[in-house]
């Protein structure tokens, strides 16, 4: 991940590192004040994946970079992204990409390069090798030539409209077609198109007719899409099991490609098959169908926790098996497709004196059981098989078994060398099969994530970890990958005190609000009557059944009681729009009094209520300076209780720059996402629309924080914006639909936000 210090390696705040960064800084010598504020972030992202020598390139560069007079765009980018690249692609890299850029720089389409860092990250990943970066380099170079209007004897007088179009979609196009199918894509919109600089633009934007057409002819293999109606109808007749069908894209020439897999949303798919050991897309498409449906009528799942990653491959690996052998039986007409992906490994292929054979070994006892004639002579590869079909002769077998199974064959097949970093995986994987999470469920809440009270206040370049999340252009109607950074920090803290003298200040309506939450808080029970089994006997319903014995009448033998537990399933998130504007003094009240003042009561009573309630919740704050420094303030992590810690943070709240909510949004659901609650509550406090200092179009954070209001409730996370703008109605409905509540009176906030709260989830 670019610019992404791990805060638990940073270096303690002593005089040596602050020289050490200083001098770093001088080095450095860049005049632009948004360069120099993430700077220290991205030194440590590169000290960290980079080597000596390559640090001081990397800072070199970056000066470079800041002396061409592109602006401060081709810098912030380079800073953010080019660690992970670097780390990526190795020595010598940078060497290729400068040399580039001195090339472009003394052209008339210098001011490409802002655009070509930003996607530079994506592209690199796509690509995954120097040479291959250096071959697209070139391509570069060649529509740039190609594509600038030329008068006077050839000389290139206006820049090239189509450079800029290639290097903004090609990380997305990269994941689709190698290489080679680029080129040759490129090559019909510069031969075709070469006096018509607008419809070549056109082209390269991907935006035309043909310029779709023929790259979907470079993709060789069989499209998902255009085979989603028939595979769907293939589950709902030979399965009864309708299930939503999402393709992926597979990345080019990547050392492990994302494997299918099933989540609460569907089955995911590769969106493109190519034929392979004469097994067609098509085949391979319902293969995959039918091994993911066994999966949801046979498997059921196991607790992940405190089960060894060894173990657990065991544990896939015999359920993977058991659920294609039950396949088979039902259909043996994919006996032929499924032995002609499954590899065969020869038996003594790996040697565990070098290397880990796990992988290797596991893969030869998955072909033993399903091939008959697998040739294999190892007699702990024959005992487990046989071992195997006994199970599902004698049971049928379930999931347990192979539990049982798995760890036994563990115990007995142990080697040494198994946990060797060079792990074997030539001819282990099986390409019709998912990746196995649905078989696994945690019981602990994920907060590794999560920011520590004890970890303490830290300062900001040290405690700070980078995101990097997509924006959505509604004018393209496709997301900008990667395009905000976004800087997570813990707040500091002020005086927890604060907090109780503002609860103190609202006694009235706490006292009220204890009144409304006696009703609301669950009891510790609830009474379950006229049961067969309990734990009491239930007096009214056994008199009943006494009666009706004496009376010669069929009783009912329901005439025990038992309890369960009953809790609110809910967990609630509260993002605070921290921009400039909070620090705006309340209109008609105390002139003494900010927004942002009104804003900390609301909340201190809101947390009261919410853990008087008993649910969890977290609270954080968001602003922004550009796209390129978003900042996420957490004051409050669903692990922490309401105490001093987070009280004292609430207390220093301080509010500057900008509101770009999209990032904020996706962030705050990116933790909300990990609580396992039947209902997910998002709340944002704002005091007006999204906007930013880099953004001269109203309308596009607006439609991008819609677009990830929408990914949200995809995610089951419900949205709820409380406006403190009375004009907000037009752009909040926009956004949040019917999901929103606007408060005239500001003053009123401290009041309105807990019964908003109540209302919404009650």
């Amino acid at each position: 991940m670019p610019c992404s210090p791990d805060p638990g390696s940073a270096p303690p705040d002593t005089p040596d590192t602050d020289r050490l960064t200083e001098d770093w800084r001088r080095r450095f010598d860049c005049a632009f004040d948004t360069a120099q504020s993430i700077f220290a972030d991205c030194l440590t992202a590169a000290q960290e994946q980079l080597g000596g020598a390559s640090v001081a390139a990397y800072v070199d560069a970056a000066r470079f970079l800041c002396k061409l007079g592109r602006g401060a765009e081709p810098v912030l980018a380079f800073l953010e992204g080019w660690p992970a690249i670097g780390a990526l692609l190795g020595p010598g890299s940078l060497e290729i990409v400068l040399a580039w850029v001195r090339t472009i720089q003394r052209t008339s389409n210098g001011d490409v390069l802002g655009a070509f860092f930003q996607a530079l990250p994506a592209t690199a990943t796509s690509l995954g090798s120097r040479e291959l970066l250096e071959a697209y380099l070139e391509l570069l170079t060649e529509v740039a030539q190609r594509s600038s209007v030329s008068i006077h004897r050839g000389h290139a007088i206006l820049p090239s409209q189509a450079l800029p179009e290639l290097v903004r979609i090609a990380p997305r196009l990269l994941q689709q077609v190698n290489l080679q199918g680029l080129r040759t894509w490129a090559a019909h919109g510069l031969r075709h198109y070469a006096r018509n600089p607008e419809r070549q633009a056109g082209y390269f934007a991907m935006r035309s007719a043909d310029s779709r057409a023929l790259f979907q002819s470079q993709r060789q293999g069989t499209l998902l899409r255009t085979h989603e109606r028939p595979m769907d109808l293939y589950l709902r007749a030979l399965w009864d099991d309708p299930v939503a069908l999402i393709s992926y894209s597979e990345a080019f020439d990547e050392l492990r490609r994302p494997q299918p897999y099933a989540d609460a949303r569907g089955f995911h798919l590769p969106d493109l098959r190519v034929d392979r050991d004469g097994v067609s897309g098509l085949d391979q498409y319902r293969l995959i169908l039918a091994h993911l449906a066994a999966h949801r009528r046979f498997t059921r799942s196991l607790t992940a926790d405190n089960v060894s990653p060894f173990r657990r491959l065991c544990i896939e690996t015999f359920e993977d098996a058991r659920v294609d052998t039950l396949l088979l039986k039902r259909f043996p007409g994919l006996r032929r497709p499924l032995l002609a992906l499954h590899p065969r490994p020869e038996e003594h292929a790996c040697d565990p004196a070098r290397e880990s054979c796990i992988r290797h070994r596991l893969t030869m006892l998955s072909r033993a059981i399903l091939d008959p004639d697998h040739g294999y002579r190892n007699p702990l590869i024959l005992k487990f098989t046989g071992a195997f079909h006994e199970r599902l002769r004698q049971t049928a077998g379930d999931t347990s078994d192979m539990v049982e199974l798995a760890t036994e064959y563990l115990i007995e097949s142990r080697l040494p060398s198994d946990a060797f970093a060079n792990i074997r995986f030539a001819d282990t994987e099986v390409p019709y099969r998912d990746d196995n999470r649905h078989l696994w469920h945690f019981i602990e809440i994920d907060d590794a994530s999560d920011f520590d009270a004890a970890s303490g206040p830290a300062p900001a370049a040290q405690s700070s970890v980078v995101y990097h999340y997509p924006e959505w252009d509604y004018t393209t109607q496709s997301y900008l990958a990667d395009w905000v950074s976004l800087y997570e920090h813990l707040h500091p803290r002020g005086q927890g005190e604060d907090i109780e003298r503002l609860l103190h200040k609202h006694a009235p309506l706490v006292k009220r609000l204890e009144r409304v939450l006696a009703r609301l808080t669950p009891q510790d029970r609830e009474r379950l009557r006229r049961q067969e089994d309990g734990s009491e006997l239930d007096l009214d319903w056994a008199v009943r059944s006494w009666i009706d014995r004496r009376s010669r009448r069929t009783c009912d033998q329901r005439v025990n009681q038992s309890f369960r537990q009953v809790r609110r399933d809910l967990a609630v998130s509260l993002l605070l729009d921290l921009s400039a504007s909070l620090q705006d003094p309340v209109r008609g009240g105390d002139s003494t009094q900010t927004i942002l003042s009104l804003a900390q009561e609301a909340v201190a009573l809101l947390a009261w209520a919410i853990d008087r309630l008993g649910d969890p919740f977290a609270i954080a704050g968001f602003h922004s300076n550009t796209r390129h420094e978003a900042r996420y303030w957490h004051i409050k992590g669903f692990s922490e209780a309401w105490r001093d810690e987070p009280r004292a943070r609430l207390a220093a709240l301080e509010a500057g720059y900008s509101t770009r909510m999209g990032v904020a949004l996706r962030h705050a659901g990116h933790y909300l996402s990990g609580q396992k609650k039947d209902k997910r509550l998002l709340l944002i406090l704002t005091d007006g629309q999204p906007a930013d200092i880099d953004v001269s179009d109203p309308d596009l954070l607006l439609n991008d924080a819609r677009q990830a209001v929408l990914e949200l409730e995809r995610d089951g996370i419900l949205c709820h914006c409380i406006s403190l703008d009375p004009h907000a109605d037009d752009y909040v409905r926009k956004i949040f639909g019917k999901q929103f509540s606007i408060i005239d009176r500001v003053e009123r906030l401290p009041e309105r936000l807990p019964e908003i709260f109540l209302t919404l989830t009650t």
